[in-house]
């Protein structure tokens, strides 16, 4: 979503954004999967994962958030924010100071034209941050919140429907006006 922007440079995995050496403020989408609710590979995993376990993706996006200014965005309840020093932001909205300087906050991206409320916790550093819209979106409740196959199979016995869930491409996308927002406070980041 950030390809062909005047004015980005986007570093995806080919380029290994570990290795980006300045001098742009940056809008970081470190990876998730090893520290969000499902680290170990969920309830069904025939294969326990390690916390954390990103190569040092969380940690060197946050260090260069911190030397050029921007804004990491993770998934609310991520476990790096913990990990590295971050406070767990409220989940009602608003900006809480963090220790060592910048700001965090939990907002949701179904107010930005995500279909699902997909609740995100932003760290911005190098700017003040702007306003946001705060609280419960109106996005659709899409996980049917089963903890195991077996759970699922019994309530599918019962004649319970599924639930139509998001695709993964469409529940990791980032919507054009929340993309919008990043940039613009990467934008507002003042280069010394």
């Amino acid at each position: 979503v950030y390809f062909d922007l005047p004015g980005v440079d986007p570093w995806d995995e080919s380029r290994d954004a570990r290795l980006y050496e300045g001098p742009w403020p940056v809008v970081a989408h470190p990876p998730c999967e090893r520290w969000g609710r499902y680290w170990s590979g969920g309830p069904s995993a025939k294969v326990r994962r390690r916390l954390g376990d990103d190569g040092g993706c969380f940690t060197s996006a946050l260090a260069s958030v911190r030397r050029w200014g921007g804004v990491l965005e993770h998934p609310e309840a991520s476990h790096a924010f913990e990990a590295n020093g971050l406070p767990d932001p409220p989940k009602s909205g608003g900006w809480v100071g963090v220790l060592g300087g910048g700001w965090a906050c939990c907002v949701e991206q179904g107010h930005y034209g995500h279909r699902a409320r997909k609740a995100t916790w932003l760290y911005v550093f190098g700017t003040e941050p702007p306003e946001l819209i705060w609280g419960p979106s109106r996005g659709e409740r899409l996980d049917e919140g089963f903890h195991s196959r077996r759970e699922r199979e019994r309530e599918r016995a019962r004649g319970v429907p599924p639930r139509k869930r998001l695709s993964t491409l469409e529940n990791i996308a980032t919507p054009i006006p929340f993309r919008d927002l990043l940039l613009d406070i990467a934008r507002s980041v003042l280069i010394t």
